[in-house]
């Protein structure tokens, strides 16, 4: 159910056309359903059925459902989550719904080719068609927030996760891919002073040009700043210190509006910080980041003394344990002879308890742990190889050598209690919210305003309340 409810979400930015569309309709379109104030088209239906018909195909999978009811529900359901969402007044940000807007427009623009184009294409001139895009898109981010207000609230217990998989079907199990555990040692440059040292003098001078009024500090963030912001001239939504990193909060607090920081140093990288606002306990700031860079010399270098070590381990002169802990700047790693954490999984799962401790890594998980070039080493080696050295970077995007050793590969298994209790977890919690969000939606549904057009009251809906 909730992928399902969520492809609405998903396709509504792909299918903008159909807002178009009912400009220019030749043939009478017609209301098929009313939800709360607002009217749902039938070609708006129609588009929908459309995506999701070949969105499924793209997959490789059908539906038994008849693709006109299945895409009616879920626009009806993303139309009582946008009202819902304004009546509990759930955040939504403004600027992020005009950035997207901004963007969506550009792309249209250069598909085809002039501003003048565009208009011909859809018979309106630009500002309406921004319009028509902010409203789309502002529905899609009130039934977002809606939605995950809902669902944040859900939470699982242990023995909630036992009763799960005791109940559930063995052949409804999921089969856990292929799992590697590897062990690394890394290496950042001896030059990572100096490195630290340029990055903060380019800081320097960019916050001097800035000053001195030389440059617009929105210019040199899109130009310069290492980071998704740039695009937005290094512009943050508002956002509470306690959801930054502490010495940028610390800095942060400390400014004035209109201030220009001095160079502030993160777990992510260098920055210099320009305050543009301060409501309550929301700080609205642009900021440009860079990370340390080296010379090919300087990496080279790196590479070297990894190599040796990778020639010393292969002949037994040195354990790869022992060497990790000696040569590895990898603190989280270095103390458990250089075995890797699935840090990304842990956050994923929001489990912190140290027993839950997980070494295992599944193909997507390298690239959401930003691994793939540990991957990409990984799969031609057979267990206790030891990889030559290679330049990568880590989660932070800082540069660094690294040698990989192969621990194991656990085979293709369907999911266990003792061997797969995160996955398992995650299953029963998404079982509980989509029971929860039904509830809530059933619930909702029997307080607003629904009319459902004739030809679809028949038709199969996943709720049955929204036909009464």
């Amino acid at each position: 159910m909730l992928k399902k409810s969520l492809l609405i979400i998903a396709a509504a930015v792909l299918c903008l056309s159909v807002a178009f569309a009912q400009k220019r309709q030749v043939m009478l379109d017609k209301v098929v359903a009313v939800v709360g104030a607002s009217s749902i088209l039938h070609s708006e239906v129609s588009e929908h059925a459309r995506q999701l018909v070949e969105q499924r195909r793209a997959e490789g999978f059908t539906s038994d459902r008849d693709p006109m009811n299945e895409a009616l529900e879920e626009i009806m359901t993303q139309k009582l989550l946008y009202h819902q969402g304004q009546i509990d007044s759930v955040h939504v940000s403004e600027g992020d719904i005009l950035s997207r807007v901004e963007d969506q427009v550009q792309a249209m623009i250069a598909e085809t080719g002039s501003i003048h184009e565009l208009e011909t294409a859809y018979h309106m001139p630009i500002f309406n068609i921004r319009e028509m895009l902010q409203q789309r898109m502002r529905e899609q981010a009130f039934a977002q927030s809606m939605r995950y207000e809902v669902e944040s609230k859900v939470k699982i217990i242990p023995g909630e996760v036992e009763h799960f998989y005791k109940t559930t079907s063995k052949d409804s199990l999921p089969m856990i891919a292929e799992q590697y555990v590897y062990a690394h040692i890394t290496k950042f440059p001896k030059s990572i002073t100096e490195a630290k040292q340029r990055t903060k003098e380019r800081l320097l001078d960019m916050r001097q040009r800035v000053i001195s009024g030389q440059a617009k500090f929105a210019n040199l963030a899109r130009m310069y700043s290492e980071d998704g912001t740039a695009m937005r001239g290094g512009e943050m939504d508002p956002t509470p210190l306690s959801a930054l990193d502490p010495a940028f909060a610390d800095a942060l607090e400390q400014m004035r509006i209109g201030q220009i920081s001095e160079v502030v140093e993160s777990q992510f990288g260098f920055h210099i910080i320009e305050l543009m606002n301060k409501q309550g306990h929301l700080y609205h700031f642009r900021h440009i980041i860079l990370k340390p860079s080296y010379t090919s010399e300087e990496l080279s270098e790196a590479l070297h003394t990894l190599d040796s070590l990778a020639t010393l381990i292969r002949a037994d002169s040195i354990s790869f344990e022992q060497a990790a802990l000696e040569h590895s700047d990898d603190k989280t790693s270095k103390m458990n002879g250089g075995i890797v954490s699935n840090q990304a999984i842990l956050e994923r799962y929001q489990a912190y308890d140290a027993k839950l401790t997980v070494t295992k890594f599944l193909r997507e998980d390298f690239a959401q742990f930003g691994a793939l070039d540990d991957y990409n080493r990984l799969i031609m080696m057979k267990p206790n190889d030891v990889s030559d050295s290679f330049l990568t970077a880590d989660v932070m995007m800082n540069q660094l050598a690294k040698i990989v050793k192969l621990v194991k590969v656990i085979p293709t298994h369907q999911a266990s209690l003792a061997d797969d209790y995160l996955r398992l977890e995650e299953m029963a919690l998404q079982a509980k919210k989509e029971r929860v969000f039904n509830e809530w939606l059933t619930d909702k549904i029997e307080g607003m305003y629904v009319y459902i057009d004739p030809e679809f009251r028949n038709g199969e809906f996943e709720n049955k309340h929204w036909v009464r």
